[in-house]
């Protein structure tokens, strides 16, 4: 007996067809706003204490390094283990860590070094939790709908990215206590005590669902820790022209085409339109990015990846050039969208690089390797804004970033043909570069089989 047919899927929505891939978005969408959400609270409650800008530096710092020191051996506990308990491990620790942000707001505590070590703590299942998170993945759907799936997880992030820091603004400003005037009690949970509760709901939202997933990869990297197993991302990375490339062409574009970071300057200075303008101006690429993954949904990516990401590269050039040299607010917001439009072009087709050229026990190491390039560009990338504007001004600053992008992707092309001729994003495609496994390597796989 013939099983009954399945529904069509509705055109750009392939990926939701997964059960699990449902699941794990919703987990990803609140855990998302949760974090967002923390980080107002934290930032304000440090700076209440201090009141010293440097205090909330120190907070993206805490949070930043363990991603340097646990960088090795995150990527191999991701290939070593079952990446969907890693990922359980990981957020558990980071809802003890909340739960500690809230009881020493509502014990009053007045110090900033105890939220500094919570933080650590919070960057340290950050950096075990990303590699998993990734290379599980292209575990939840089919090979077939896995650029579907990378297309909806960036809306959803830049959906999520843009609503929880809003989120945790108005929860932080929730007058409790005017509307329950005869409960003293809530003043221990105004401010950042509420965004805190809040997290903490996130995170036990993000724990169900994903105990609930049903996919089990298992241990991917059977043989133990040793430096040449741990190192063996980066030995990949390099072994693979296209992956290598792709990595350092977002690390250099984002160093020097950062237009983020000087907002504020050209707000209050070159568009003259206060904090509200900075707002908008904060939003544009993000509603971009939006914009471009429900259109690629629809219209997805197929031929010709190589060639698409190096367009979107140069538009992105162009797009900073025009952002710095406008004086128009409505131009440079134009400007920013098709920015962030094309920044949404480029990660998808990176992202599935990463996913699709790299073998099932090799992604959380490789994604390890490509966590430390993004967060390279970004961390430095601001610094560098920063440093140039205070040369050569904000302006002359953001246009020279943008010049240099599209001499970057000029450079990069002719550097890295095997990545500018990269077609259909499917592994068979593009893992025809992979090298070909040492002989213990595949003798220690024939055993496993």
């Amino acid at each position: 007996m013939s099983s009954p047919p399945q529904p069509a899927s509705r055109r750009g929505l392939e990926a939701f067809d997964s059960r699990d891939f449902r699941r794990y978005q919703l987990a990803r969408v609140m855990a998302i706003l949760g974090a967002e959400a923390q980080a107002v609270a934290v930032a304000w409650q440090v700076y209440s204490i201090t009141h010293r800008a440097l205090d909330l530096g120190y907070t993206g710092l805490a949070l930043f390094l363990p991603g340097l020191l646990f960088l090795l051996p995150a990527g191999h506990v991701a290939d070593r283990f079952d990446r969907r308990q890693v990922i359980l491990v990981c957020y558990s620790l980071q809802m003890i860590c909340t739960a500690a942000l809230l009881a020493i707001t509502v014990a009053g505590y007045h110090g900033v070094f105890a939220i500094y070590a919570i933080l650590f703590l919070v960057g340290s299942g950050r950096s075990f939790s990303g590699p998993a998170s990734s290379a599980l993945i292209p575990h939840l759907v089919p090979e077939k709908h896995f650029v579907n799936a990378v297309t909806w997880g960036g809306a959803i992030f830049q959906f999520a990215n843009t609503t929880g820091p809003a989120l945790g603004g108005i929860l932080f400003t929730l007058p409790l206590t005017q509307l329950f005037p005869h409960e003293p009690h809530l003043m221990d949970f105004t401010g950042a005590g509420i965004v805190y509760c809040f997290t903490l709901l996130s995170l036990v939202w993000f724990i169900v669902l994903i105990s609930t997933l049903k996919v089990r990869p298992g241990r991917m990297e059977h043989r133990a820790a040793s430096l040449k197993v741990v190192l063996a991302g980066f030995q990949y990375v390099r072994s693979m022209p296209m992956l290598l490339g792709s990595f350092s062409l977002d690390l250099f574009v984002v160093l020097l085409g950062g237009a983020v970071a000087l907002m504020p300057i050209f707000a209050n200075e070159v568009l003259q339109t206060g904090p509200r303008g900075l707002g908008m101006l904060r939003a544009a690429p993000a509603v971009g990015a939006l914009c471009m993954s429900l259109t690629l949904a629809r219209f997805p990516l197929q031929r010709k990846a190589g060639i698409k990401l190096f367009i979107s590269v140069f538009i992105f050039g162009v797009a900073t050039i025009v952002f710095g040299l406008s004086r128009d607010l409505w131009l440079s917001l134009v400007a920013l969208a098709i920015l962030g439009a094309a920044d949404c072009i480029s990660v998808i087709i990176r992202g599935s690089l990463l996913q699709l050229a790299t073998p099932p026990e090799m992604r959380g190491r490789v994604s390890a390797v490509n966590s430390l390039f993004i967060g390279a560009s970004n961390e430095l990338g601001e610094f560098e804004s920063g440093l140039t504007a205070q040369w050569l001004g904000a302006v002359r600053a953001t246009v020279f970033g943008g010049i240099g992008a599209l001499v970057v992707a000029g450079v990069w092309s002719v550097m890295f043909p095997s990545l500018r001729q990269a077609d259909e994003l499917t592994s068979a495609a593009l893992r025809k570069q992979a090298p070909t496994p040492e002989p213990e390597e595949a003798e220690a796989d024939a055993t496993l089989l």
